[in-house]
This record gives structure tokens, C-alpha cells and sequence, in this order.
């Protein structure tokens, strides 16, 4: 999997590309270099071969005379590699001539088979002096006069000449390639870091209107990226416009019931008894039930809001200072690490579900309620594929009360059940939770806490602070 980052992706295949071509280009510069310098040396062997040639010629005496001026001390120098031989062929038997370099040694001559003459009856080949010089050697047989007597005429070259020649220059031109290679990596990656610049204030744009430090994505993007800039935008805005006619849909239709519902509950009263009770407890039902759906409905055309957000210390702490007041003989606690918590849900959403679960808390305990908000991980089954990277919260809310077995909790989760019916309340607070947890793809979980009584548990999201 490749890296995640633009940036790193761009740099990444920018520097890949860069260090094969310099590699490349280096394999071939080196490679035509050495052709071009073995080249200049086969020409020069050639050159010399000829100078040497007509330096040459047959004395009064029948013998090879000559003293060939090359130039080149290293031809009268010993052990060199750089000699001159002249050797006599068929009937003429003149003494051979050679360079001072050579002494009384000789080189091996390979077989016209093995090494042929070309159309110039020329012929190339290495070999290796008595002295363990690597040698090439230019070879070829010349008719000396009119009588047909000739001679075979030999030059050779130390090819350590070649090869150093060749590896001071390689060695000049990686210098040359890395400096230049790193030079081009460094101007590639801020000209590729200024490109993207836009792309990374865009990217904080959005962060802030995650945030909800920002309603729009504000900065002046290049004419590439304003488009989508302005997609975002309208996105946003065609958003907020969805969530706030839901919330007045939610409005005008709890308007409209509250009066009709108002109505049933006060003829309850004229009843009789039997009755009354049946009617109320109907109506408050049916109060509670429209206000659970209108709560969904709501939620649902806002969930996907980057919009929405609600810190946790601030709603927490005001609940808890509202249960202490309805519950002065409780302790209650309250613990949230880190204190920049925040939830990427409506704040009264965030309230009616911490709320329910302290009420039951509240009634249920002994002594106190515990309450603590930590970052979490991505819940199992949400890491990759199409799900989003976000960060999430778990909230706790536990007491020291009798608490739930196994079999009770399922029970308790079901809508209108109510466990203890000497306690007030009308059965829906758990799964009023339990249904907005999951509008916002949370995790809600009863169960026995470590100090005896019941542990709600709450997985929330929350707000992404690094989408990078």
C-alpha cells in the first residue's frame, strides 16, 4: 500500500524517477565514453603502426634499417607496454628490429585463424607482454621493395592507459551526475511542495469547517482546485439548508401534535379512574413515541454534517451539576482525558443520551455515580475498506447499585420495559439511547461495572482533527 500523503506520493515517485535516470544516463555516458577512448587508442596504435612503417626500410646489406622517432618515451622506456617490432618474412632472413622498451623479450603472436586480417589487412588484439602488461597490439605485413621481401610490423599500447583514463573520468562524471542529481532532487521537491501548497490550505480549510471553526471553506485557491472548492461550498450549504428544514419539519409537526396530545391528557382527568389511567398512560406514550421518531428523523438529516459538533466537557459537567442538585445525598464524578474532547453529534442529542443514562444511574445507586469520557480506538469491522478515518470517543456511566444480570439487560434494552416498577419513568430512557447511538454509528453496551453496579458504555465519534 502506497503512502497516504499527496505530497509523499509525488516526492516519492519524483525521486524514484530522478535516481534511474541519472543512473541510466551515467551506464550510458560511461559506456559511450569507453567506446570513444578505445576508439582514439585503436587510432592511435594505427597511426603509430605507420609512422613506424615508414621509418623502415632495406639497407645495402640486405638488413632492416630504421630508428622509428614515435614521440613517446615510453617506447624507450623498459617494461612499459608500448613497443614497436619488426620481424622479417619467408626467405628474408634480416635481423629483427624492436624498441628499447622491449629488451630481448618478445610477444606473443596469436594465429591468423584465430585473429584475421581485415580488408585493410589490419588486425587488433590483446594479449598480455612478459612483464604481466595488458597489451593491445595493431599488427600488419608490408612488402619492404620491388624484390617482394616484407616484414610484419607490430605496435602495442599498455591498455591500464585506457582503463585509467576511463575510471577518472566515471569517477568525474558520478561526482558530477550526484551533485547534480541532488541539486535537481532538492529543487524538485520545494517546486513540488510550493505546487501543492494550495492543496495543504485547502486541506486546513476543511479541517476548520470540521472543526466548526469555519462555515465554509474561505482562501484563495488557484483556478485548478477553486472548483472543487466551490463544490465543497455549495455541498455545506445545500447541508445546512437540509438540517435546518428538518428541525423545522421536527418543529411544526411537534407543534402541531402538542395541542391534540395536551387535549387527551387533560379530558384524561375527567374519567374515571380506570379509564383515565388508560388514557394517559396511552397518551404520554404516544407523547414519548412522536418525540423518539421526530428525534430520528432529525438525526438522520444530520449525521453526515461536518458541521455538527459539541464539546464534552462543558455539556457533561452542566449535567452533572443539574443531578446533584435533583440528587443532593449522591456524589457524582466526572473524569475527561483529555479536556479538548469533542463529539461529532448535536449537542441536545449528546444531552439526551448522557442524561437518560445518569437519571438510571442516579436512581439506581447507592452512593454515587461514576462518569468518564477517554479517546477510543476505531471500533472492529470499521478499519478500511469504504469506512471513513475518524477518531472516536468512549463514554461511561457507572454506579454502585444492584446492577443487571445477563438476562436483565436484554430485557432492559427493549422499549417501554421497565424492570422496577416501583421506581418512576415510563420504560423508554435505554433504548431512546440505544436508538440514538446507532442513528450516529455508535456502540451503546450494559454491563456489570467493577464496583457492582451497572456500566453503560458509549462509543460516539468524534471529531476528526487530522484528515491527512
Amino acid at each position: 500500500m502506497g503512502p497516504r500523503s499527496l505530497t509523499a506520493r509525488v516526492l516519492l515517485l519524483a525521486t524514484a524517477w530522478s535516481a534511474l535516470a541519472l543512473v541510466v544516463i551515467a551506464i550510458v555516458i560511461s559506456a559511450l565514453y569507453r567506446q570513444s577512448a578505445e576508439r582514439a587508442f585503436t587510432d592511435l596504435l594505427r597511426a603509430q603502426l605507420y609512422n613506424v612503417i615508414n621509418s623502415v626500410s632495406i639497407g645495402e646489406d640486405n638488413a632492416l634499417v630504421g630508428n622509428p622517432q614515435l614521440g613517446d618515451l615510453r617506447f624507450s622506456q623498459p617494461e612499459t607496454g608500448w613497443y614497436w617490432i619488426i620481424e622479417p618474412l619467408g626467405t628474408f632472413a634480416a635481423t629483427p628490429l624492436s624498441s628499447s622498451s622491449l629488451g630481448v623479450s618478445n610477444i606473443a603472436v596469436p594465429s591468423i585463424l584465430n585473429v584475421p586480417f581485415d580488408n585493410r589487412y589490419e588486425r587488433f588484439y590483446q594479449t598480455n607482454d612478459a612483464f604481466g602488461n595488458h597489451v593491445l597490439v595493431a599488427e600488419t605485413e608490408v612488402v619492404l621493395d620491388g624484390e617482394g621481401r616484407a616484414a610484419r610490423f607490430r605496435v602495442s599500447g599498455n591498455l591500464a592507459v585506457v582503463e585509467d583514463d576511463i575510471r577518472t573520468f566515471s569517477r568525474s562524471l558520478y561526482i558530477a551526475l550526484a551533485v547534480f542529481g541532488l541539486g535537481s532532487l532538492i529543487v524538485n521537491g520545494l517546486a513540488i511542495l510550493y505546487g501543492l501548497l494550495p492543496l495543504d490550505a485547502a486541506r486546513k480549510a476543511l479541517e476548520k469547517v470540521r472543526r466548526a471553526e469555519a462555515e465554509r471553506l474561505e482562501g484563495n485557491f488557484p483556478r485548478e482546485i477553486m472548483p472543487l472548492a466551490n463544490d465543497i461550498n455549495a455541498l455545506i450549504d445545500s447541508n445546512r439548508r437540509i438540517v435546518e428544514r428538518a428541525r423545522m419539519q421536527v418543529g411544526n409537526l411537534a407543534h402541531s401534535l402538542k395541542t391534540p396530545i395536551a387535549v387527551l391528557l387533560n379530558e384524561s382527568r375527567t374519567l374515571d379512574r380506570p379509564q383515565s389511567e388508560l388514557v394517559k398512560s396511552q397518551a404520554e406514550a404516544m407523547q414519548a413515541q412522536v418525540q423518539s421518531y421526530l428525534n430520528r428523523a432529525r438525526i438522520a438529516a444530520q449525521r453526515e454534517s461536518v458541521l455538527a459538533r459539541t464539546e464534552a466537557e462543558p455539556v457533561l459537567e452542566r449535567l452533572i451539576r443539574v443531578m446533584r442538585r435533583l440528587n443532593p445525598d449522591k456524589d457524582f464524578h466526572l473524569s475527561i482525558q483529555p479536556s479538548s474532547l469533542a463529539l461529532a453529534m448535536e449537542q441536545q442529542d449528546m444531552e439526551e443520551t448522557v442524561g437518560n443514562l445518569l437519571e438510571n444511574a442516579a436512581r439506581f445507586c447507592k452512593t454515587g455515580v461514576w462518569v468518564t469520557a477517554v479517546p477510543a480506538p476505531q471500533p472492529p469491522g470499521m478499519e478500511g475498506g469504504d469506512q471513513p478515518r475518524r477518531s472516536w470517543v468512549e463514554m461511561a456511566v457507572e454506579d454502585d447499585g444492584p446492577g443487571l444480570e445477563p438476562d436483565q439487560i436484554k430485557e432492559a434494552m427493549k422499549r417501554g420495559t421497565r424492570l422496577d416498577e416501583s421506581k418512576p419513568g415510563a420504560g423508554l430512557g435505554l433504548s431512546i439511547v440505544r436508538e440514538i447511538t446507532g442513528e450516529y454509528q455508535g456502540i451503546f453496551e450494559l454491563s456489570r461495572g467493577p464496583r457492582g453496579g451497572l456500566k453503560a458504555r458509549l462509543l460516539l465519534p468524534g471529531v476528526t482533527k487530522d484528515a491527512a
